[in-house]
């Protein structure tokens, strides 16, 4: 890694100098001849195609950036052209073939003249995430043409002008998903997507001149150069007009997102220069630095009644503690739920030494290591608990399989710290085709009713299209209330839900079009709810959660369509507030809007992680502005992030997976300083 320690070094100064307003910075690399592409390897070193000398291409190379200067990588070619990085390989699409070079510089022919269907000239290259590419092609002025080429370098025709007419000269060309494709069109100055199962062309968006090139960030924002203006432009959001970026003297060619993800490289031909600009959008600039806090076990001396850590035959049995809350009582009690069916319960007090169990209902709870998205899942308190004693818990029966229920149990009538076991009375039955995407989530609104999220059943690709079907409970947010019983049903529907009455609707959603949210939570001073959707394919994404909202799985995953079928942007569909690329992270993990006391600097931010790169983030959302204005890594553990929790006063917690029996953490500032 220490290679890269000039380009850190490089970005730190260039923060800097945004920071203070200064000029934009020196390129970082120049002297470049005539150079056509960049690309940023699996292996994080930026590449750069260039002709021979004098611009000739017999003799063209490929450059590695290496300490700040470039260094010859391939060498050999007949032509350079457009690059595209995928694991180990590196691919060159020029002229009427593409080549292929390995981690060690060795190039070789990957597709020949000859496997084109008609006479091409190659511009634009990109690659899925099994490894296909996509070309962009024009000949005579206006012929233009897409082909995708597969691993083995068969080749075949996804569109071209005849079947698309807006596809007049396409050069720079982009994945939207995995089913669609964006491409930049010379002649029309369009960014057209294309849906590659029926090659059709749609506009994204116009008037770029002469649109060369595309990009995207990591949080759905897309990049565009154009040739005739020598501009770079930034689409903020889908529908969004494209917002001019300052360049300076750069005349942006080719661009792409830098190693870290935070820089777009742009590759200035006529100068011979690599410049890398913020990938920030002018005037809506997101807050990313660090937040000055990082995170400690919150109870280190907590023994769980009854847990050993271990299997009788001596196999280690590790503790999930997926849920966190409170009775909101005045007890200032803390409630863990243990995935596999026990509720613990323990004084709010950081020296609490041993829980006491609530309650324990693992023999009515199926959990399987090897299917580790059942078990029990959710657990709310009534806001009324004071008096009636009610909480409400989400599990996975052991019998039927593929079941869950929400159940409403009571506390014993002689002691605060137990449940009666037997008080069990059932609300709700789903029944999944699968065994993965159950939600569980439970909490109560401000409005007194029960919302519960539920996953769309499982499998991947929502194959039985639960996500848009209102007669489906599956990949909803439901709302309901259990103060009142009626139609033989041990709860009501409020009559303010959006779909009571309608044709083909259950009555009970309140939310439709989300996958798997695992968590959402109300913001105690607003009202508003949260929810985070895990992605499958490409994208994680946050949610606010409206009545009646249609959140787009399984058409959309984030902002970007999904599947042979999927939707571009719908006046009837609510994108998410933010996104992530699974570069970042691959299982979003939800938490709450911060609004205890301990912390004031986190007041109003929303605290999210990810399970796969236990990550965590604080992201603010401004209602006045409509977007996030700042989303900040908080320093982790380094531990999986298995779902967040609030207990009392507002102080938000997180928990993972242990061996040891510290499973909880609180969030501190750096060096232990003590709050307030």
């Amino acid at each position: 890694m220490n290679r890269f320690l000039w380009f850190a070094a490089f970005l730190s100064a260039m923060t800097s100098s945004s920071t203070a307003g200064e000029k934009l910075p020196k390129p970082l690399v120049d002297g470049l001849h005539a150079p056509r592409s960049v690309a940023v390897g699996g292996d994080g070193r930026i590449y750069i195609s260039e002709p021979g000398k004098d611009g000739e291409e017999a003799g063209a190379r490929i450059l590695a950036i290496d300490k700040g200067k470039t260094v010859p990588f391939a060498t050999g070619l007949d032509a350079s052209g457009a690059m595209v990085a995928w694991t180990t390989w590196l691919f060159v699409a020029q002229g009427d073939k593409i080549w292929r070079i390995d981690r060690k510089g060795k190039a070789e022919v990957f597709v020949a003249p000859g496997a084109f269907s008609s006479p091409v000239q190659l511009q634009g290259i990109t690659v899925d995430e099994q490894g296909v590419l996509y070309v962009t092609s024009n000949t005579n002025g206006h012929d233009g043409a897409i082909f995708r080429v597969d691993p083995k370098g068969k080749v075949r025709l996804v569109t071209s002008s005849e079947r698309a007419p807006d596809l007049k000269t396409p050069k720079g060309v982009v994945m939207d998903g995995k089913s669609h494709l964006l491409v930049a069109d010379i002649a029309s100055g369009k960014v057209l997507r294309v849906k590659i199962a029926d090659g059709s062309a749609t506009t994204v968006a116009a008037g770029f001149g002469e649109a060369w090139n595309l990009a995207w960030d990591r949080h759905g924002r897309l990049y565009v150069s154009s040739g005739e203006k020598g501009k770079l432009f930034v689409i903020p959001r889908p529908g969004e007009e494209p917002i001019p970026v300052e360049t300076g003297p750069i005349t942006p060619a080719d661009i792409c997102l830098d190693p870290t993800g935070k820089y777009l490289l742009v590759l200035d031909a006529k100068a011979g220069a690599l410049m890398a600009l913020r990938a920030a959008v002018p005037g809506q600039e997101v807050d990313d630095s660090p937040m000055p806090l990082a995170t400690a076990v919150a109870f280190p001396d907590l023994k769980w009644t009854g847990w050993q850590g271990m299997k009788d035959d001596g196999r280690p049995f590790p503790l999930r503690p997926l849920l966190l809350t409170h009775a909101g009582d005045g007890s200032n009690r803390v409630f863990v739920g243990i995935q596999q069916g026990v509720i613990h319960v323990f004084s709010n007090d950081p020296k609490a030494a041993r829980t006491k169990i609530f309650l324990d209902i693992q023999k009515r709870v199926r959990y399987d290591d090897k299917e580790n998205e059942e078990g029990f899942l959710g657990l709310v308190f009534h806001p009324n608990y004071k008096k009636n004693g009610e909480f409400f818990v989400f599990y996975t029966l052991k019998e039927p399989k593929r079941t869950n229920v929400v159940s409403r149990f009571r506390v014993s009538k002689d002691d605060p710290d137990q449940a009666d076991p037997d008080s069990e009375e059932e609300l709700l039955r789903i029944t999944r085709p699968y065994w993965n995407h159950d939600g569980g989530t439970l909490c109560f609104g401000p409005d007194g009713f029960l919302y519960i999220a539920l996953g769309d059943g499982g499998a991947a690709d929502d194959p039985h299209k639960n996500g848009q079907n209102l007669k489906s409970l599956l990949a909803k947010v439901l709302r309901i209330d259990v103060d009142r019983k009626e139609g033989g049903k041990n709860y009501a529907i409020p009559p303010d839900n959006p779909f009571v009455g309608k044709k083909d609707a259950l009555p009970e959603i309140w939310a439709y079009g989300l996958r798997n949210v695992w968590r959402m939570a109300f913001d105690r001073k607003t009202g508003k709810l949260w929810a985070s959707d895990v992605g499958q394919n490409l994208y994680e994404e946050i949610d606010i959660i409206v009545a009646g909202g249609n959140y787009g799985w399984s058409v959309r995953e984030g902002l970007h369509p999904f599947g042979k079928n999927g939707a571009g942007l719908s006046k009837d569909l609510i994108d998410p507030i933010w996104e992530y690329h699974h570069d970042v992270g691959k299982s979003l993990t939800g938490g709450t809007v911060y609004r205890g006391k301990r912390l004031p600097e986190l007041d109003g931010y929303y605290l999210y992680g990810d399970y796969v790169t236990a990550k965590i983030w604080a992201l603010r959302y401004d209602e006045i502005k409509k977007r996030v204005v700042a989303n900040r890594p908080i320093r982790d553990p380094n531990v999986p992030i298995l779902s967040f929790g609030e207990d009392e006063q507002g102080e938000v917690y997180f928990m993972t997976t242990t061996t040891s029996g510290q499973g909880i953490y609180r969030f501190t500032r750096v060096g232990n300083r003590p709050p307030g």
